[in-house]
């Protein structure tokens, strides 16, 4: 062994053809990254990263880089881009600006005829879940990001289990990173009940390059395809629970009845066929049983999947066009605030022109780096006029955007570039006032437990801070 490390190709043209090959590596990534057309933000982050430390960001790259793959979406089945064949008609409001631009962006218009049922709280989400869990007659498909290794999870494992046995057909689909350490042996006991657990684009061994990166972030549960809850609960204790925790982070979601059912039971079939290999029939196989897609209530909703599955970005676009669209008010909560330039210029327009813009953030969230990265944005804000509120309890989960109190957003989506355009995210537009009024009123109670941010230190005191803070910025696109 020595002596082959001795060898003058060893200890000359080795090192000089590695260096060669990296080098022309490195020009290929760079090509490929200025051929997906990114954002420019997103471009730039990804072109320091692979010059300044190539060691790093090369590999990186290959590993985390991707986000629209065109063989993903060849593979995949295509998301519902419309409601022909589904015997859904559009909602009247489909002609308005929003709902037009999500419908341009490859959204289905909206629906109407449902009834709507906010979650406001970890308790309340909880025993939603169970109490669905319990009354299923045929099916259960639940996807979510996270399952906790913990009490809740376990608890639901069980329940899941136990209508596995009583031959309900039951379906979980956990993301392989965020439910890493529990998408095993800690759902063999429903797997051993005869339900079915599927892993959404695992990331050992790397199979592909960029699919770590490509998370499914969805968080939806269906019950005999006529009920779901949506929105940012994860199945973990830090999120739900059947009893009160101190700590559990503050968040929001629904349960929702009526025609858009259907659809987010498009998105589910689609995803869990993509993770299994499964062919659509057979998940159709369990039909939505007679009347499932008859109105039950008068909410009129928009149901908009954003990913590396769908053509554009549709949740990112809808969101600006709400933005651009506010003549009286913006609320934004959300547990990590990095926008990109054009998000975070409408604001600024917006701000300086007199709309009130009002954006809830936890004091401090669960990921520092992200905290470091959003500094300068609520900086720049705050001095155009922007009411920023820092939430003091604990953290903050929820993601909602309401307008002009008539039009609100809700679902799995953060405020940040990896939500709005690199992972699987689920959106519910919200057309009808009085459930926007029912969103604000959540944001308003959320707001009496809040406080604004603390005043900054002298410059001169903060130099590291000032530090971390441009390069969690210079790398927010990456987070």
């Amino acid at each position: 062994m020595k002596a082959l490390l001795e060898h003058p190709f060893a200890s000359g043209v080795l090192p000089h053809l590695l260096t060669v090959g990296g080098f022309l590596l490195a020009l290929f990534l760079i090509a490929r990254l200025m051929s997906e057309k990114r954002q420019p933000t997103n471009t730039v982050a990804w072109l320091l990263v692979i010059l300044l430390i190539p060691y790093l960001g090369v590999p990186f790259y290959l590993i985390f880089g991707g986000r629209k793959l065109k063989r993903l979406v060849a593979r995949k089945a295509p998301l519902p881009p419309g409601l022909a064949g589904t015997g859904i008609i559009p909602s009247p409001v489909a002609d308005r600006p929003v709902a037009r631009t999500l419908t341009a962006s490859g959204a289905p218009p909206p629906v109407a005829g449902n009834r709507l049922r906010y979650l406001t709280f970890g308790e309340e989400a909880y025993a939603a879940l169970e109490e669905q869990i319990r009354s299923a007659q045929h099916s259960i498909s639940i996807m979510t990001f996270i399952l906790g290794r913990d009490d809740t999870g376990r608890r639901i494992v069980a329940l899941l289990a136990q209508r596995a046995r009583e031959g309900v057909k039951v379906r979980l689909l956990l993301d392989s990173v965020g439910s890493f350490f529990s998408s095993r042996h800690f759902v063999q006991p429903l797997r051993k009940a005869g339900g079915e657990v599927a892993r959404f684009m695992p990331v050992l061994p790397f199979t592909t390059p960029g699919w770590a990166n490509l998370r499914n972030h969805r968080k939806i549960a269906l019950f005999d395809n006529c009920t779901a809850l949506v929105g940012g609960h994860n199945l973990a204790r830090e999120y739900m629970g059947p009893v009160f925790r101190k700590k559990r982070w503050a968040d929001f979601g629904a349960v929702i009845e009526g025609p858009a059912v259907a659809l987010l039971d498009e998105v589910f079939a689609a995803d869990w066929c993509f993770a299994t290999g499964q062919p659509k029939e057979r998940l159709q196989q369990s039909s939505p049983p007679p009347g499932a897609t008859q109105p039950a209530g008068r909410s009129e909703l928009q149901i908009v999947a954003s990913g590396p599955d769908t053509p554009g970005d549709a949740l990112y676009e809808g969101i600006i066009e709400m933005i651009q669209e506010a003549r009286k008010s913006i609320w934004i909560i959300t547990p990590y605030f990095i926008p990109d330039e054009v998000l975070y210029r409408s604001l600024l327009v917006k701000a300086r022109a007199g709309c009130p813009v009002t954006l809830i953030l936890p004091a401090r969230s669960n990921h520092r780096i992200a905290d470091f990265a959003r500094r300068h944005y609520v900086r720049e804000l705050r001095s155009a006029g922007v009411t920023v509120m820092h939430y003091g309890p604990g953290m903050l989960h929820g993601k909602t955007v309401i307008v002009d109190d008539r039009i609100g957003l809700f679902g799995s989506a953060n405020f940040d570039h990896r939500s709005l355009f690199v992972n699987f995210e689920i959106g519910v537009l919200v057309h009808t006032e009085s459930d926007v009024l029912g969103m604000k009123t959540w944001a308003e109670k959320l707001l009496q437990s809040c406080h604004p941010p603390k005043p900054e230190r002298q410059r001169k005191h903060r130099f590291m801070g000032n530090i971390a803070e441009d390069l969690c910025r210079m790398l927010a696109p990456l987070l």
